[in-house]
């Protein structure tokens, strides 16, 4: 699967990039149907220690899943978010097999 990622504000080093890749690939194991991934990170202005967001939008045919996290550390909102995408796709396929 295609990953793109981009950061906002801040310039994302190569083990984040790495780390995140790693990650979002992971979810091909759940659906082979998932095509193209973008991940977003941002620094949030909040006086929370929670101020690192991670987007992660994932597109399958006629789909298009999304889930966005805050956490402390960038590697902790993108586990937050693809667990959350993987939940989305266990549903995906749980109402495909329906059909």
């Amino acid at each position: 699967m295609e990953v793109k990622i981009q950061s906002v504000g801040f310039k994302a080093d190569a083990k984040l990039k790495e780390f995140a890749t790693s990650k979002v690939n992971k979810l091909d194991t759940f659906s082979d149907v998932l095509q193209s991934a973008e991940v977003f990170f941002k620094l949030v202005n909040t006086t929370s220690d929670e101020n690192k967001e991670a987007e992660i939008s994932v597109k399958a045919p006629g789909k298009e899943l999304f889930a966005k996290k805050s956490a402390k550390s960038f590697e902790e909102a993108v586990d937050l978010a693809t667990e959350a995408l993987r939940n989305q796709i266990e549903k995906m396929k749980g109402k495909q097999e329906k059909k």
